[in-house]
């Protein structure tokens, strides 16, 4: 989904048609490597108990037909001219010498195709109907689970009717709307003396909170929270699932609105919460990245190991952030997209930037001396460049710990908003 995000964001920018295409039975179309024989069904006619037969072509049911499929469209697009994203193999791209670019991004058998060269588009849908049975579906309205809807400010996505279903199922369709998902400062633990809750119908509730995160930014901490009980979970995790889901209710208009924006940069926020799990003090990090003032990509996670002090914490998470930024920079690069710029990313912690840009070594950070060089590196090659951000304007709060509501509003509003935020302290 986050090269879904990237390419709205650019046709929105750029003003291109986004079109959809469905292969019919898709996965009948893959070659398979392997020998492989099957029973021969029971309703074929004659005496088939001692004859099997073996399959030219890869069928439903075959653990190699997802792979076989997408390896022969892979090898349909390269002989077209495409070429597969460094970024992102489902995504394949094709230029003109006249400048102009046609993307298709596969997922399974939903495609999706934009750009700037009508010629293209029409040549490469005449092919796909060649080697393919494809039914065009016309300009992208439904992708995934997903809605999306076009507007004079932009495009719009989001998933208004999974919601709807998801509370129909779970039985809240007439719940109470809440209008913040955790309290401040709440925190999960174990709770080993509460009621233990029916664990796998805990995990498919889960499991549907973690889609819906990738429209309803607000929700991707909470959700990072529940989901680590998923093995154990007891009462009182579910009731932080349901309150998810009463705070859904009240909001079912939410999405994302990718709007158009006279500059294409590339940033991206960092934020921590140190020491936060009960159960074992490891950290919450947090990072969210824009494409001309369009999110595009984000996490809440917690850290796989116990941070020693705060600096160390945010350290780790922004050589993860400036990881993010390099790989949307490749996805850019593939597409021959000039942003405006360096990568520009925005920190909390003044004591961390200070140290990125110090060369000398100090004795608190020796262990994270990877991490440390590879930030300094990128910050002496004018790949990037760090700004501190006050705590009150730093969009990564929200995937990192609760927050009150006037906060929480705040903040969620400046995703929508982010040309808003006041002038941050450093030039980039």
């Amino acid at each position: 989904m986050n090269t879904v995000r990237i390419l709205l964001s650019l046709t929105t920018h750029y003003n291109w048609q986004l079109l959809q295409y469905d292969v019919k039975n898709a996965f009948l179309h893959g070659d398979l490597d392997e020998e492989i024989y099957m029973n021969i069904p029971s309703r074929f006619e004659g005496n088939t108990s001692n004859t099997v037969c073996k399959l030219k072509k890869a069928i439903y049911g075959l653990k190699q037909s997802p792979r076989a499929w997408f390896g022969r469209f892979a090898k349909v697009m390269k002989e077209s001219g495409y070429k597969q994203s460094q970024g992102d193999h489902t995504l394949f791209i094709k230029h003109s010498a006249a400048g102009g670019v046609i993307t298709l991004l596969v997922y399974v058998d939903d495609i999706i195709m934009t750009g700037n060269d009508e010629r293209e588009k029409h040549e490469v849908k005449q092919r796909l109907a060649i080697e393919f049975e494809i039914k065009e579906l016309g300009k992208l309205k439904y992708f995934l689970g997903i809605e999306v809807a076009y507007s004079t400010q932009g495009i719009f996505i989001s998933q208004q009717k999974f919601v709807i279903d998801l509370l129909a199922e779970i039985g809240k369709i007439g719940c109470k709307p809440v209008s913040t998902l955790m309290d401040l400062n709440h925190k999960l633990g174990e709770a080993k003396e509460e009621p233990v809750v029916d664990k796998r119908m805990y995990q498919r509730l889960v499991g549907r909170l973690i889609y819906l995160a990738h429209t309803w930014t607000d929700i991707t901490y909470s959700v990072s929270m529940i989901s680590q009980f998923m093995h154990d979970p007891k009462k009182p995790h579910l009731q932080a699932a349901y309150r998810v889901l009463h705070y859904l209710k009240g909001n079912l208009g939410k999405g994302i609105l990718f709007k158009k924006n006279n500059t294409l940069a590339l940033e991206a926020y960092t934020d921590a919460d140190y020491a936060g799990s009960l159960v074992d003090r490891r950290s919450t990090t947090g990072y969210c990245t824009f494409l001309a003032g369009n999110p595009v990509t984000w996490r809440s996670k917690k850290q796989n190991v116990v941070a020693r002090s705060s600096v160390e914490l945010e350290f780790r998470f922004i050589a993860q952030g400036l990881c993010e930024l390099l790989w949307l920079k490749i996805i850019l690069n593939d597409l021959r997209i000039k942003w405006d710029g360096p990568l520009k990313l925005y920190c909390d912690k003044k004591s961390a930037i200070n140290i990125a840009h110090n060369p000398i070594q100090h004795d608190r950070t020796k262990h994270i001396e990877i991490d440390r060089h590879f930030i300094k590196e990128k910050l002496e090659e004018g790949v990037v460049c760090m700004s501190y951000v006050p705590s009150e304007h730093q969009l990564a709060d929200i995937l990192t710990k609760g927050l009150n509501n006037s906060m929480f509003t705040i903040l969620y509003s400046s995703w929508e908003w982010k040309t808003s935020i006041p002038q941050l302290e450093g030039k980039c």
